[in-house]
């Protein structure tokens, strides 16, 4: 899949100077429960490699996306994480200031009504669709 790079200095605070960076973002990966199995997550200087068996295409995306948008977080490879084949057409975007849900739906997706399709694929880095924030990176399901 690739290497994803990220706003370092946004984000979840996840884990502090005498945490274990790595089991932090792992703890949380396995939380919001995308479909990874056998998970494994290393960090050092910022980057995170993560490996494991995702049950799908989007499992994968969304385990990168809750990984990459943590603080302190500035690039995350997924190349050894299996996952079937890509079926759905997907496209990333980082929120900028201003930004709502609603505009990039208009942007993305034609209707600013359709922000709940949006919020739906990134219930795991989203928690709240009008609590988003500039440098987050989010997927926009395009089918």
């Amino acid at each position: 899949m690739g290497l994803f790079d990220f706003a370092v200095n946004m984000g979840k605070k996840l884990f502090g100077k005498d945490d274990d960076p790595a089991a932090a973002i792992k703890k949380q990966i396995e939380a919001d429960n995308p479909g990874i199995k056998n998970l494994d997550v290393s960090f050092d200087e910022g980057k995170v490699v993560l490996s494991g068996d995702a049950e799908s295409a989007e499992a994968l995306e969304k385990a990168v996306l809750i990984a990459g948008n943590v603080q302190g977080v500035s690039d995350v490879s997924a190349d050894q994480i299996k996952a079937p084949k890509q079926e759905a057409k997907v496209e990333y975007y980082v929120i900028e200031k201003g930004d709502t849900l609603s505009a990039i739906a208009k942007r993305f997706l034609g209707k600013a009504a359709d922000y709940p399709k949006i919020f739906d694929a990134n219930r795991e880095v989203i928690k709240d669709p009008n609590l988003i924030y500039p440098g987050q990176k989010i997927r926009i399901p395009l089918d």
